[in-house]
């Protein structure tokens, strides 16, 4: 079976990213300027631009709507095109603006937000183009706008208070503008944190995995070399039993020792040759198709043959079902490490039970192995495997590790819990599709 292939995920402040993200800022945008200019021609009653400033609203409307038909497309998104629809924002503002007097509106310094987003995705290149775009778009308005009606006639003709009045209104304008800042900026730039944050744990993880698989790895080489090295005294050893057996038949003193000595010296053999075996399916990736429950008696028949004192209760939650899964040996080799660890503490707690749970889940098969003994200390948990450290007295830790690499092969997870009452509940999940076998 062929190891699975590991799906890269897009970058988090991809050219794609932000298109949707301005996108969705459209649509806030779009509501939010039709609600404004509602509420000030009809509620405030001032003489604005009404049908231009909707035509406007309706434009940019239209537009996003245009956007979200195309992120639907297979195209990809690049840089160009993001700075096209930055583009496109910013004039249909400025048109706003110059509608509403222009850099004297308060809400002119919304085109920063677009630039503060453009900074966390575009190349310094495309970035600079879009400050250049934002840059021209208020100089514009700067200099040729239309002047709000009431503040301008408040301002020459009016009364103190109108004036006051105007001005309030204006500050208000300024108030709202920061808002929207405010909660724009904070949003992203919130965003943009934990994304770091995220990619920060995620580095870590990789560094520890990287590391238990240089451990992992270095003691293959070393039970490889030792394999290798046993090979040849193992067949002195055989030569010189066989030897001895033949100077002491059968009824002599010594025969019976000799048959034993040399029972252990085929035993050493077949470890020996069982272990190249497992090893070359595992470089051939051979796989063996088996139901769950046929995996899971399994399992339980090889931990009876090497554990026949502990207590095993096995459960296999219903529906039973007949799909076929390619079991790789190291799979298998990985559920027995659980099942062991499993006995071991019990029996370190003076108990023989072992509890094996498996279940097919809506994506893929859920396996759980509680034991009853003293419970794993919490850095045993947190590190679930990651990193060489056990909960036993004379425990090296490489089970859980080797247990956890193996789940992470094909793309599942591995974690334990304390049990109620307690003990230890190590849960593993793994995705039916790594595990289902092709059709034949």
């Amino acid at each position: 079976m062929h190891s699975p292939i590991s799906i890269r995920a897009p970058a988090p402040y991809s050219p794609r990213t932000l298109a949707v993200t301005l996108a969705w800022l459209r649509v806030c945008a779009v509501v939010g300027q039709l609600a404004t200019v509602l509420a000030v021609a009809r509620l405030l009653r001032l003489p604005i631009a009404e049908g231009p400033l909707l035509a406007g609203i309706a434009a940019l409307g239209a537009f996003d709507v245009f956007v979200w038909w195309r992120l639907r497309q297979p195209w990809p998104v690049g840089e160009t095109e993001v700075v096209a629809h930055l583009a496109v924002d910013t004039c249909v503002l400025g048109y706003l603006l110059y509608l509403t007097g222009g850099a004297t509106n308060p809400f002119v310094s919304l085109y920063i937000v677009p630039i503060a987003l453009a900074a966390m995705t575009l190349s310094p290149r495309h970035l600079a183009a879009a400050v250049l775009i934002a840059c021209f778009a208020y100089l514009a308005v700067l200099f040729r706008h239309e002047p709000l009606p009431d503040i301008a006639n408040h301002a020459i003709y009016g009364t103190q208070a109108e004036a006051a009045r105007d001005f309030n209104l204006h500050v208000f304008g300024m108030a709202v503008n920061f808002a929207i800042s405010a909660v724009l900026l904070g949003f992203f730039i919130w965003r943009l944190a934990r994304d770091l944050r995220e990619r920060a744990a995620a580095a870590q993880r990789e560094r520890e995995r990287a590391l238990r698989d240089e451990g992992i790895l270095a003691i293959a080489t070393q039970a490889a070399g030792a394999a290798h090295e046993l090979n040849t005294p193992l067949s002195t050893i055989r030569t010189l039993v066989g030897e001895l057996r033949r100077e002491h038949p059968a009824g002599t003193p010594l025969a019976e020792d000799l048959a034993l000595l040399a029972g252990q010296a085929e035993r050493c053999r077949d470890i020996l040759r069982e272990l190249v075996q497992v090893g070359s399916a595992q470089l051939n990736e051979q796989a063996q198709e088996q139901t769950l429950a046929d995996f899971v008696a399994d399992c339980a028949a090889r931990l009876r043959l090497l554990r026949p004192a502990t207590d095993l209760e096995i459960t296999l939650a219903p529906p039973a079902q007949a799909t076929p899964l390619r079991i790789v040996p190291a799979l298998r080799h990985a559920i027995l490490n659980l099942l062991n660890n499993a006995a071991d503490a019990s029996a370190q707690a003076g108990s023989a039970k072992v509890e094996f749970f498996a279940k097919y889940t809506e994506s893929g098969i859920a396996v759980e192995v509680r034991d009853y003994g003293h419970g794993l200390p919490q850095a045993v948990r947190q590190a679930a495997g990651m990193r060489f450290v056990s909960g036993k007295r004379d425990g090296l830790g490489l089970g859980l590790a080797l247990t956890n690499a193996t789940i992470e092969r094909f793309h599942g997870n591995l974690r334990a819990d304390p049990a109620p009452g307690g003990g230890t509940i190590t849960r593993l999940s793994l995705p039916l599709a790594a595990l289902r076998a092709a059709a034949r």
